[in-house]
């Protein structure tokens, strides 16, 4: 096992390389500590038109505006024969509105440089927006038309088919795209989850425009929508815009199902058979959510993980060119170490190992320090386009409970101990759960259950 120094030694020399290439991060977190988080709180208005809530937040002086319109339910709004609907409905409405052709929209958004946006995600999906201050008005009006009276051309729907088909007939084609079904399939066995909020080649081409009318009239309620806007706006401002547009839709009655708790309880390995020029192994294992207490020491964790996995898998044993750790941010959330090798038992075993110190051994508190820095300056850099912003307000509000909790987030980091590290390591990265796609004959099953 290694030593306090040594781990010490690895993660620095893994910062060093890569402030060495990005020097800019530093200018940027210096700049960043100045930051008044109490005042960025304050500048977020929260306020609610007919049921919708809206979360508005003033960048004073900023030339760009963002707006997100957010659909709360991700998966539990599907199931497995709607599998995808969402993301089909969303995309195919941003292409016409009703009076507001196919042509119209491209041509006057790329006269006043707007662009939109479909994102999906197992807990919610959204439609965004960007533009300038000066033209929002008019991009408003496009984005809220399309949204709220789609004119769900067959053609335009037909072409969206299409593209989402391709997509998905690519993911489904390379190893990590196999992976990825295996996790919904095993370890989100029985939960909303498992339910492809990207949908299915099966499922994609079964949906009529009939289909696609009939869902979007179900879902477009606003005690179901969630709207961030992001710029130099007042609430005077908006509201107005706000009550003739999205404020005359149907209020409803949506209230979000619970979700169960996935199964951490013992450490399993799938094998899924493939002839490939490597094998590709995933680790998954139980994590706090954004709302959890706990949350911010396993984001340190899961930080100085993937520094130790990648300084020892690639540094040291060069046995894959990008072995990870990672976190999601789902509200049944998961976190995961990740490995593409020809060795898949010593790799995974080293990642493993990586763990191991972790839950044994109390880290020099300046591990930490260094970690948290570059992770934070990560965070500070992500959140520069009001678009991000916009993001990160409604991801806190959607899966933590609360837009407030997203200006907790730098204290709950720069406040993490060495024990904190400690308790989340043996709380948490236990009883993993391994999926590997590739040779079977190369797998030593207790290198992955004897943890």
């Amino acid at each position: 096992m290694k030593s306090s120094s040594a781990i010490r030694s690895g993660i620095v020399w893994l910062l060093a390389f890569v402030f060495f290439f990005s020097s800019h991060l530093i200018q940027a977190q210096s700049t960043a500590k100045e930051t008044d988080f109490a005042a960025q709180a304050a500048s977020v208005t929260e306020f609610e038109v007919n049921g919708l809530k809206v979360l508005l937040k003033k960048r004073s002086g900023s030339p760009t505006v963002a707006v997100g319109l957010f659909i709360r339910g991700g998966s539990r709004n599907i199931d497995q024969k709607t599998a995808g609907i969402e993301r089909l409905m969303l995309n195919s409405a941003i292409e016409a509105g009703k009076n507001l052709p196919r042509a119209a929209v491209r041509r006057q958004l790329a006269s006043i440089g707007a662009n939109l946006g479909v994102e999906t995600s197992e807990d919610f999906s959204n439609v965004n927006l960007a533009c300038t201050r000066a033209d929002f008005e008019k991009a408003f009006n496009i984005y809220s038309t399309l949204l709220i009276s789609p004119e769900f051309n067959p053609s335009d729907i037909a072409r969206v088919k299409e593209q989402i088909l391709t997509a998905l007939r690519e993911t489904e084609a390379v190893p990590e795209g196999a992976l990825d079904a295996m996790e919904e399939k095993i370890i989100y066995q029985g939960h909303p989850y498992s339910n492809r909020v990207d949908g299915t080649v099966s499922t994609i081409q079964s949906f009529s425009p009939a289909d696609i009318k009939n869902y979007h009239k179900k879902i477009m309620q606003t005690s179901q929508l969630l709207l961030v806007i992001v710029g130099d706006f007042d609430r005077k401002d908006i509201e107005p815009l706000i009550a003739n547009t999205f404020g005359k839709l149907p209020r409803g009655n949506y209230s979000p199902k619970p979700l169960p708790r996935l199964d951490f309880s013992q450490a399993t390995l799938d094998v899924s058979p493939k002839s490939l020029p490597t094998n590709y192994v995933r680790g998954v294992f139980a994590a706090p959510t954004l709302s959890d207490k706990d949350y911010y020491a396993m984001r340190v964790a899961i930080a100085i993980l993937q520094s130790l996995v990648y300084q020892e898998v690639r540094g040291r044993l060069q046995l894959s060119y990008a072995p990870d750790a990672d976190i999601d941010n789902l509200e049944s959330n998961t976190a995961n170490i990740s490995v593409s090798t020809t060795d898949p038992n010593t790799a995974t075993a080293a990642m493993l190992a990586q763990i191991k110190l972790l839950q044994n051994r109390t880290l020099d508190p300046r591990i930490i320090d260094e970690i948290a820095s570059f992770f934070l300056t990560r965070y500070y850099m992500g959140q520069e386009t009001s678009l991000a912003q916009v993001g990160e307000l409604a991801k806190y509000e959607l899966v933590a409970g609360s837009w407030r909790r997203s200006f907790d987030f730098i204290d709950g980091v720069r406040n993490v101990t060495p024990s904190d590290i400690r308790m989340v390591a043996n709380k948490y990265m236990k009883n993993i759960r391994f999926l590997y796609v590739g040779d079977p004959e190369a797998v030593n099953k207790m290198t992955y259950l004897n943890q």
